[in-house]
């Protein structure tokens, strides 16, 4: 594995934690929630696919960090629209992920 890849790897698992722990907290919530959660889910999933191929030095590594940059901006948009700490954090995590992502691409 190419070692300029690990502040993106850690930036990619911090976001897949940050997303797994909003979306299960949100399930929680009264208020409507469907749509972080959604996005939650779908943003730690492509993270996670990311690890995996950076890890694995695959030559698709940059075409799913571009979608994965996409999802973590959409992502952390939406947690960023609330209030609880859980989606704060995520949001945080998301765009921080989103720029890793897009510093490996560039």
């Amino acid at each position: 594995m190419n070692a300029s890849y690990k502040p993106c790897i850690e930036a990619l698992l911090r976001c897949i934690e940050a997303c797994n722990v909003c979306y299960h907290a949100s399930l929680k919530e009264e208020q409507d929630m469907v749509h972080c959660i959604e996005l939650d889910r779908d943003c730690a999933e492509v993270c996670n696919l990311a690890v995996n191929l950076l890890q694995r030095s695959s030559k698709f590594s940059k075409q799913v960090l571009a979608v994965c940059a996409e999802i973590c901006d959409v992502c952390g948009a939406e947690c960023k629209s609330h209030n609880q700490q859980h989606c704060q954090d995520c949001a945080e995590a998301c765009f921080h992920c989103a720029e890793e992502c897009r510093k490996l691409i560039a």
